[in-house]
């Protein structure tokens, strides 16, 4: 999977959709059903596992629970707000660690994707690939 940059400020999630599926951030956005939210609310797990099945992909969702130690590559987790990301974000775990679509967060002028070796903050909630 490659790095793949968020465009708009709550496009994490359109990122990841992008890096899974090996498409542009752009092809992501219209597999969303209101790809509008990219700039206000941002997406939740049912609506990314929508825009997965919609690119082929057959995701589930479910909260993380303190049995998850470890994620397999493909996997999309939404991390809780902390002091740097104060809305949350979404990161996909791939062989060479968390893809994070925005991680020179917070300039956006652009916004920058690369690898993390440990996630930003606390996982929530995990999107996996059934």
């Amino acid at each position: 999977m490659k790095p793949v940059a968020q465009e708009h400020g709550m496009g994490c999630a359109v990122a990841c959709v992008a890096s899974v599926l090996s498409i542009s951030y752009k092809k992501a956005l219209l597999l969303f059903d209101k790809p509008e939210n990219a700039w206000g609310r941002g997406f939740y797990c049912p609506e990314i596992c929508k825009a997965l099945s919609k690119g082929g992909k057959k995701y589930e969702w479910r909260k993380i629970n303190s049995k998850d130690k470890s994620f397999e590559e493909g996997v999309i987790v939404f991390t809780r707000e902390d002091k740097k990301d104060h809305l949350g974000h979404y990161l996909t775990k791939t062989k060479k660690g968390w893809m994070d679509p925005w991680i020179n967060y917070p300039s956006m002028i652009p916004a920058k994707a690369s690898f993390c070796k440990k996630l930003s903050g606390k996982p929530l909630w995990l999107i996996f690939p059934v």
